[in-house]
Order: structure tokens, then C-alpha cells, then sequence
């Protein structure tokens, strides 16, 4: 049996696409295995699906002044000699990193084992992390046709990211009566990634009231963002995270208002969901949301909005045109290139462990 080990964390969106690869692992065969930081959010989501997980200690790659940026990378020295003796131990044939600052030491050891790496670059502008591994991966895969001149032209795969196959088989009718919405209305899903986006989630309050005049709202808030004073608010529903029922919530959908991380706008561009993205802004961020929603309206996928230019009135106005062209935008994601990443990435890690196993 072919042996796999999974890396990625710091955040959610480091880790679902590892997860959505699972099935076809374990379809193909593969003895897997997760490692990740001692308690990082990649521990959590991996604990549901019974994948042996390994913690290794972390450092964060920071491009700013901060304290720990003289313990952290002892933290990350540390982390490799971990990784290291688990890999040694473990001997995978290949190992696949979502990236994310656990991701280094992981590739590095493995490297240093002449395990093949297979990575993969969400944004359109590799991370730090990922930076540090290029050099030594395999192949690295990468999202935006846009990326394909930041990588080493042998190494560089246009895939797309891994999309859960369960989010496609959702049951719009499950997701009404689970919201306790009318199915004569149409529907808003907000979504703001894991933690929430407390701009986002404001500019949706604010416009709220004129919104619900002909819109139903699910707000998929983040982590302790519920707004109390709205809870009986009729057509609309909030919730701070959703894991299994997600699938229902976007056959529910008929447009959605999401920050333009990497992962969230693939699974929109998978299910076929006419989107407003509102990036995070550069002063908050490496600035890889805003390049990320450039592409997708670019490409005719998306509507964008920056967060700084937000009214009520211009929210609104666009959440309508958007509603009334959304056809448009469905055919334009209809003819993307982006939408069988499971089966190509797939391609890549049987190539690489085939490799492995005959040397």
C-alpha cells in the first residue's frame, strides 16, 4: 500500500482542500496520514475524518517587526526535526502541502529525505510559506493562469483547488427549512471565511433592512460574530460556522456576498454561485485577496466591491444587478479550466509515488 502524508494549517482555508482530496486517496488506495501544528485548527477539522495526525511544533513566518520573530524560528528548527524523525519513521512515498507556516518544516524534512513534495499555491501570488518550499517540490499547483510565471515553468500545474465533491449534492429544500425560510423568496448567502469579516459582516447588517424587502439572508458570521439584536429578524438566519450542512446552504443560495480568499472563491466557481466578492484590503493583508477577486472579475466570474468604497445603497444596487444577470455570470463559470482539480492533482501524487516506489 502507497503511503500519503497531508500538511497544511494555520487556517481553515490550508485545509479543506486536503480534505476534499481524501475520498480519491482513499479510493486510489493510499495509506494516509495528516501532521500539522500541536493545536492548530487543521487538528480539529482532521479529527473527523479518523486520519492519524501528528503535531510538530510551528513558527510563524511574519514580513513585519515582532517579538517572536527571534523564538520562532527555533520553534520552526524544532518543527523540522520532528517532522524529520516522523517522516524517517513513517516513510511515505509522496507528501501533498496546502501550505500554511506548518507546511516548511514538513516539506523541508521531507525533501531532505528525497520524499517527493507535491504543493499547492492557492493565491495568485505564492505565500512566504510556500516561497520556501518551492525550491524543493516536485510540482507546485496553482490556482490563477495568472500564477503559472512565479513558478519554474517544470514545476507549475494550472489544477484549480480541490472542492469538497459533498458540496455539490446539497438539498435546497433541507437548507430552507433548516434556515426557516420561504421558497418564493430569493436567497443571500454571506460568508466571510472561518474566523468571520467583521467589515463584511457590518456592511450586510447595515443594508439589511432594505435587502430583506426582497431577499432572504443566511449570514455565515464567523466565530462569536452573532449579532443578538437580530436573532428574530424574519428572513434572516445567522450562524457562526457550518461544517456538514454547508451543502445545503449553498443549493439554497442564489447569490453570495463572500471575501475573496482563495478556496472560498473556487468552491463558487465550482458550484456555479454568482458572486459579490469584497477582498480584504491590502492594509490588512499581503494583498493576495484583492489580485484573487481581480482575476475572477476578470474573468467575468464575479462582481467585486472594495471594502473602503461600501454604502448601503451601492451594496445593495449591486446585490441586484447581480441577481438579475446572474445567468451571465453561471456561463462564465460554466466554461472555466479550473474545475477537475481532484482528478488532476491526483495525476500528479500517483506519478510522484510511482516514482518513489521504483527508486
Amino acid at each position: 500500500m502507497k503511503k500519503i502524508v497531508l500538511t497544511g494549517g494555520g487556517t481553515a482555508g490550508h485545509v479543506t482542500p486536503n480534505i476534499a482530496l481524501l475520498p480519491a486517496l482513499q479510493a486510489a488506495g493510499y495509506e494516509i496520514a495528516y501532521v500539522g501544528s500541536y493545536e492548530g485548527i487543521e487538528k480539529k477539522l482532521i479529527a473527523d475524518f479518523n486520519i492519524p495526525y501528528t503535531g510538530i511544533s510551528t513558527g510563524k513566518f511574519r514580513r513585519y517587526l515582532d517579538p517572536k520573530n527571534f523564538s520562532d524560528p527555533f520553534r520552526v528548527m524544532k518543527g523540522f526535526v520532528e517532522a524529520r524523525n516522523y517522516l524517517k519513521n513513517y516513510q511515505p512515498d509522496v507528501v501533498f502541502s496546502k501550505g500554511g507556516f506548518v507546511s516548511v518544516p514538513v516539506v523541508r524534512a521531507a525533501a531532505s529525505l528525497h520524499i517527493p513534495c507535491i504543493i499547492h499555491e492557492s493565491d495568485m501570488t505564492p505565500g512566504l510559506a510556500n516561497k520556501l518550499c518551492i525550491p524543493v517540490a516536485e510540482k507546485v499547483c496553482c490556482n490563477f493562469p495568472e500564477t503559472m510565471k512565479n513558478i519554474p515553468a517544470d514545476k507549475a500545474v494550472l489544477t484549480g483547488s480541490p472542492i469538497r465533491a459533498e458540496l455539490a449534492q446539497g438539498s435546497r429544500l433541507a437548507g430552507l427549512n433548516m434556515c426557516g425560510f420561504t421558497a418564493n423568496k430569493p436567497v443571500i448567502m454571506v460568508i466571510g471565511g472561518s474566523l468571520g469579516a467583521a467589515n463584511v459582516n457590518k456592511a450586510v447588517r447595515d443594508a439589511l433592512p432594505k435587502l430583506l424587502e426582497d431577499f432572504q439572508v443566511v449570514h455565515l458570521c464567523g466565530k462569536d460574530k452573532i449579532d443578538n439584536l437580530l436573532l428574530n429578524t424574519p428572513g434572516y438566519k445567522q450562524f457562526e460556522y457550518i461544517k456538514a450542512e454547508l451543502k445545503d446552504i449553498f443549493a439554497m443560495a442564489d447569490v453570495v456576498i463572500s471575501r475573496a480568499g482563495a478556496n472560498a472563491i473556487c468552491e463558487l466557481l465550482a458550484l456555479k454561485k454568482p458572486n459579490i466578492l469584497i477582498p480584504l484590503p491590502a492594509a490588512s493583508s499581503r494583498g493576495d485577496q484583492l489580485l484573487n477577486a481581480a482575476s475572477f472579475e476578470a474573468q467575468g466570474y464575479s462582481i467585486v466591491l472594495n471594502e473602503d468604497d461600501i454604502t448601503t445603497n451601492l451594496l445593495v444596487d449591486k446585490v441586484h444587478e447581480l441577481y438579475f444577470n446572474r445567468q451571465k455570470y453561471v456561463e462564465a463559470m460554466s466554461r472555466s479550466h479550473q474545475m477537475d482539480a481532484v482528478n488532476t492533482i491526483m495525476l500528479l501524487i500517483n506519478e510522484a509515488a510511482n516514482k518513489s516506489h521504483t527508486q
